[in-house]
């Protein structure tokens, strides 16, 4: 069997993952495979971000050689997408939730999907630029099939999905890079209240000291659902 090319030339994503031999390590590491080349993965992402990820020091981390990722992975670029794909596993709804209250399956796959990411900061911003996986596919299926049963016309149904797809990973986002402590909060509104003539609306709702980040989600998620299934 001849190894895998590290090249841009590869077959893409083995999304399949059992469809790859593994190799037993000389020195009594468990075997190689996609599973343990990806959560290991996972863990460097966590630990060190994007940049972090280099495969001379993920195969430190299994214990392998360099080139033995290659029996299993076309290059890094499918490393990222499997990473990807596998931290954003959605086991579904609680059983019956999706037909009596589509509200409720919206909230709780989108609210998932938020954590998720809050979970693996590095996941929002690879998301627009990967590969789409079957996990992330069948979040995005369920999505349009709830909204669909919801009500929503096929002719909205595509502008509806980007736009709940935009609005989680810009809440993910923001919420993942705005992390100031409370002082730091409490100085720049007390430095909005010294410029209230000319930000008098955000300054009187306390814009900068709202840290009610899982609140705003909810009440931002409602306002995006009430636009497109108004409430009867």
């Amino acid at each position: 069997m001849a190894a895998k090319g590290g090249g841009a030339q590869g077959k893409g994503p083995q999304w399949q993952a059992g469809s790859v031999p593994s190799l037993q390590q000389a020195d009594s590491e468990p075997a190689l495979s996609i599973e343990r080349i990806v959560a290991t993965a996972v863990e460097l992402l966590d630990a060190e971000g994007v940049d972090g990820l280099k495969m001379r020091r993920l195969a430190d981390r299994l214990g392998a050689g360099a080139m033995s990722l290659y029996w299993h992975v076309d290059n890094k670029e499918e490393v990222f997408d499997l990473a990807l794909d596998s931290v954003l596993e959605y086991r579904g709804p609680p059983q019956g939730i999706e037909a009596a209250d589509w509200r409720g399956a919206i909230f709780h796959m989108l609210e998932d999907w938020r954590a998720s990411m809050l979970g693996h900061p590095w996941s929002a911003s690879l998301l627009p630029r990967r590969a789409l996986g079957p996990n992330i596919l069948s979040r995005l299926e369920l999505l349009g099939r709830i909204l669909s049963g919801a009500g929503v016309a096929e002719a909205d149904l595509n502008g509806a999905i980007w736009s709940l797809w935009n609005y989680v990973i810009g809440a993910t986002i923001t919420r993942a890079n705005f992390d100031l402590s409370d002082d730091d909060m409490a100085a720049a509104q007390q430095r909005l209240a010294h410029l209230s003539e000319k930000y008098p609306t955000i300054e009187r709702a306390r814009l900068l000291l709202d840290n009610d980040w899982d609140g705003a989600f909810r009440k931002g998620l409602d306002f995006l659902l009430d636009g497109l299934v108004p409430r009867q």
